[in-house]
């Protein structure tokens, strides 16, 4: 790597969720439990934010324009910059609150849940396939009744995070932080079914545990270390390979961005964090950007509906 990670911007409570917008060549992340979600211009060094009034685990962009969420315990579309926008196509999700989340690449939205209480196996990981019905045009708060296009990936999940695809999709990494580990499971680009789960990276002797992923253009997979202070890459076949250090505990997420797809974003956290753990890393809750890397990353996949 040609630099250490440099912060990008202000300390948020909880960072996560960073994708890369090819088209403006900005930064899309999101500040959960504030209920921001953020655009980052890399260019000019702003960063501007549209505040809505649940928590946003995850966001997403759509094909058609706007944004789709990952937010209470559901899905919602944004139009950027107006909170008003916000419109609930399934907030019936386990849990409190969801949490990240990212498109296959056939266009569907995946997020997952989790609960404050980490109560095992109480959650789960959804799918919300293109042109599932929204509940109420204009709605800003969860509730209703109507039955959009989500179904259950994965029940049996204690805290739902990373998510990501091989190459040629035909492959999904998953991270379930509770467990310690990331798994890998086939993945069915035609019906979004998975199956074969297996354990792709065991991270039980690392420091930290599992939290954000992405996957390279060589099929390689980076980890975001949360109490481990590092995203560590592995190999396709789960081979440990680079590590890069930050000076923050609590590391979220992480992707490529950047006009050739080589730079690599990584969000941060401070929730929970004591006085003098926040006097010992000040930076706690930036988003850093790492040049360098010598490998180039996936373009972002976008919702379909």
């Amino acid at each position: 790597m040609s630099g250490a990670p440099v912060p990008v911007t202000g300390p948020a409570y909880l960072a996560e969720s960073p994708i890369w917008d090819s088209a403006t060549q900005t930064l899309l992340w999101v500040d959960i439990m504030a209920g921001d979600v953020h655009r980052f211009d890399p260019a000019t060094g702003s960063d501007t934010v549209t505040q809505v009034n649940v928590p946003v685990g995850a966001v997403a962009q759509r094909r058609g324009g706007g944004l789709i969420l990952a937010a209470d315990t559901g899905f919602a579309t944004l139009d950027e910059g107006d909170p008003s926008s916000l419109t609930w196509l399934w907030d019936d999700g386990l849990g409190d609150r969801m949490n990240d989340g990212k498109c296959d690449p056939a266009g569907r939205f995946l997020g997952g849940t989790l609960s404050y209480a980490r109560d095992p196996g109480a959650c789960a990981l959804y799918r919300l396939d293109p042109g599932g019905s929204t509940r109420a045009e204009g709605s800003t708060s969860p509730g209703g009744s109507t039955s959009p296009e989500v179904s259950t990936v994965l029940d049996g999940v204690t805290l739902s995070n990373g998510l990501g695809w091989s190459p040629d999709g035909t492959l999904m990494y998953f991270a379930d932080t509770a467990l310690g580990r990331v798994d890998v499971l086939r993945y069915d680009q035609d019906t979004g079914a998975v199956g074969d789960r297996r354990v792709f990276v065991d991270c039980a002797g690392l420091p930290g545990h599992p939290d954000g992923l992405t996957v390279d253009s060589d099929g390689a997979v980076w980890v975001a270390m949360a109490a481990g202070a590092a995203v560590r890459r592995f190999t396709p076949d789960g081979t440990p390979d680079q590590v890069i250090e930050l000076p923050v505990q609590l590391v979220t997420s992480v992707t490529f961005g950047g006009p050739g797809l080589g730079d690599l974003y990584v969000t941060t956290a401070r929730e929970h964090l004591t006085e003098a753990d926040l006097a010992a890393q000040p930076l706690a809750g930036s988003v850093f950007l790492v040049t360098g890397t010598g490998v180039t990353g996936l373009p972002a996949n976008l919702y379909a509906g």
